[in-house]
């Protein structure tokens, strides 16, 4: 895991490839360096070192005819069998570092070598020969890569303070309003106007004077392996012995859930290995609720582990929100990122990589909002006449959700499941592009979770928040293999509550956690928000001076929460949240 950054340009110097790579220290603390392959050309990488540890495996790293060089971030989890490959056509290795290994086989096999990768990386390879630079980014975008592109300047970074620290921000309050509804900027923007997100599972080779032409690295097909639930446990059970393996101490983010228990019962069964495990406590009052805690005793209690509590209350909150918010560099709306920052703090001192069960609930079905949309499919014409009367029904919030959310449209209505409230319509075709019309409908929707919200919420918190602490975050459920046999499955009830993962739990003696209802990882906001303490008077006062100061770029539905936010304590609880977030986040940076 490491920081990496380039400036190609003009304004290319020491001074600020070094601002850049000074900007990102906390992804790579273990070794620093820049380098300029040649005029107008500065690279910089910050070296979390994970595999490897000694100084023959640092970055970049040089092909040994000096004429190509690699910085790399992230694991490339099948490295072993592209080395035996390249071992066999005659490479002599001088490391044991995955750096290496896809150093000999980028020079080989070039960009179309790209497509045989089982790993989350960013990567920039640089060919001395050619003067290309071949600039790519993993199929689920687990690594972050942001670019700025003028006509004399070209910025690529593993993050946006690290272009932040070469160019002035700008704001771009043209997102606040996809922030508002959907947690997030638009796909691929920022809230740095000029700066933009590099494309998941996408590479570009630039030469002297060109333009980024966007090639995309096709998804894995698999082994044809049955679509079975016996094909499924063994490719986990291989990835889990694969990804829990690094030079370094490895622990895992323990929710009590069905994903994350699974990986760890499926680890320990394997080799009898206990090791750290980390889950949020809440205050007792509000555990029916926020169950994480007492689900992972008792998990830890069934199956051994080295079990760290981390207690979170409104005080703890107050007390680390000034520092987390100084980490965050680009806000995203879901307080899972204060729960995993707060996680990485305690869990630093012990281990350098962490798992996690990212990526379950997007492939196999996991969320309320899956439920629901196969609910509409089920009864499509149905819902679609009656919606509009049946939302007046007194049921609760999640019925006026569901059914306030119904269009003709599956797309939109999808869109409307997904959104904290309905988006206006003509945000719809900002996301409307993203859906695949060649796949069956309700894959279809799994498909675009997978491409958005897992890229721009679960997998960009998680990075975030576990790099600010140099700890390297892996999620095996987003391994090639597996995302290969997602690929294959047709049969939609095998999509939908994750059949597979707990049917796995039920035959390990865990039926109690796939029994366990499903609850979001998150902070009690509604509860925190609804008692008149520091921490609601604190969110209340900044929402409605954020308000003042900026309010006029925002729309009016926004503006109506920031001015008058105890109304929103009941139902937009979450979205006082974003906004407070957001808040906070830009007074740092204006």
């Amino acid at each position: 895991m490491c920081g990496i950054h380039l400036i190609w340009g003009k304004k290319a110097s020491k001074k600020s490839i070094q601002a850049l790579v000074d900007a990102t220290h906390h992804r790579g603390p273990d070794q620093s360096a820049i380098y300029s392959p040649w005029n107008g050309l500065w690279i910089g990488v910050n070296r979390l070192k994970i595999l490897h540890h000694g100084p023959d495996a640092d970055q970049p790293f040089w092909a040994p005819d000096g004429n190509s060089l690699l910085i790399l971030n992230g694991e490339i989890y099948n490295f072993q069998e592209l080395r035996r490959l390249l071992t066999k056509m005659g490479i002599e290795f001088i490391t044991q570092s995955d750096t290496e290994v896809l150093l000999h086989y980028l020079k080989i096999f070039g960009q179309k070598g790209l497509e045989k990768l089982n790993g989350m990386f960013s990567i920039i390879y640089i060919d001395l020969i050619s003067k290309s630079v071949l600039v790519a980014r993993d199929r689920n975008g687990e690594k972050p890569l942001y670019y700025a592109q003028s006509p004399d300047n070209l910025v690529i970074s593993s993050e946006l303070r690290g272009i932040t620290a070469f160019q002035a921000h700008v704001p771009d309050w043209d997102q606040v309003d996809h922030y508002f509804y959907f947690r997030a900027p638009a796909p691929g923007k920022t809230f740095h106007r000029g700066i933009s997100a590099w494309k998941p599972g996408r590479y570009s080779t630039l030469f002297r004077h060109d333009t980024f032409r966007w090639d995309t690295l096709p998804v894995p097909q698999g082994d044809n392996e049955p679509t079975t639930q016996t094909s499924f446990a063994k490719l986990l059970e291989k990835t889990v012995l694969n990804q829990f393996h690094a030079d370094v101490p490895v622990g895992l983010l323990l929710s009590g859930g069905a994903d994350s228990s699974l990986l760890y019962s499926l680890w320990y069964r394997k080799t009898g290995t206990s090791l750290p495990a980390y889950t949020i406590q809440v205050e007792k009052k509000y555990r029916s609720k926020y169950a994480d805690g007492d689900q992972a005793i008792r998990f830890s209690k069934q199956i051994p582990t080295d079990h760290h509590l981390i207690d979170i209350d409104q005080k703890a909150f107050l007390e680390n929100w000034e520092e987390y918010i100084r980490s965050v560099d680009l806000p995203i709306g879901d307080s899972a990122g204060f729960l995993t920052w707060m996680i990485g703090k305690k869990a630093k001192s012990e281990v350098k990589v962490l798992i996690s069960g990212a990526g379950s609930d997007e492939l196999w079905g996991g969320y309320q909002r899956h439920a629901a949309f196969d609910k509409y499919l089920q009864l499509q014409r149905f819902w679609c006449k009656w919606a509009d009367y049946l939302k007046k029904l007194p049921f609760g919030k999640n019925w006026k959700k569901f059914t306030s959310g119904i269009q003709l449209d599956p797309n939109t209505t999808f869109l409307n499941f997904s959104a904290l409230q309905n988006p206006p319509a003509e945000m719809i075709g900002d996301y409307e592009r993203i859906f695949n019309p060649k796949l069956p409908v309700y894959k279809r929707m799994l498909d675009f979770d997978r491409q958005v919200y897992l890229v721009q919420d679960v997998l960009k918190v998680h990075d975030n928040a576990l790099m600010a602490h140099g700890i390297e975050g892996r999620s095996p459920y987003l391994d090639s293999s597996l995302l290969g046999l997602w690929q294959r499955v047709e049969d939609p009830a095998l999509l939908l509550g994750k059949p597979w993962i707990k049917n796995l739990l039920r035959e390990n003696a865990l039926g109690w956690v796939a029994d366990r209802k499903k609850f979001g990882f998150g902070l009690p906001l509604q509860e925190w928000l609804s008692e008149s303490g520091e921490l609601s008077k604190r969110v209340f006062a900044t929402l409605k001076e954020f308000d003042k100061t900026q309010g006029e770029n925002f729309s009016n539905p926004v503006r109506q929460i920031l001015r008058n936010p105890e109304s929103g304590v009941k139902t937009q609880f979450l979205t006082l949240y974003n906004l407070f977030l957001l808040a906070e986040w830009s007074k740092l940076r204006l």
